[in-house]
């Protein structure tokens, strides 16, 4: 368990690859927007909000799944 551990350190630290860097990014707005949405002053429909709490769910994941992956070397 401890060698999972420090791979998945190592793999969080080591350069990631342009094109996952850039779904991180996209992953990161996506969940900025639907917070955005989530968080309005504002009473909002419910299906507007369901869309919402999918995108702070998608973007989150992409942003997670995207930082582990690493160049080959």
């Amino acid at each position: 368990m401890m060698n999972t551990k420090q791979n998945l350190k190592r793999r969080i630290k080591s350069p990631t690859p342009k094109f996952f860097r850039k779904i991180r990014k996209a992953g990161l707005i996506a969940g900025a927007v639907g917070t955005a949405l989530l968080t309005a002053p504002i009473a909002l429909p419910a299906v507007l909000t369901t869309v919402a709490g999918y995108l702070v769910t998608a973007g989150v994941v992409a942003s997670a799944v995207s930082t582990t992956a690493v160049e080959r070397e």
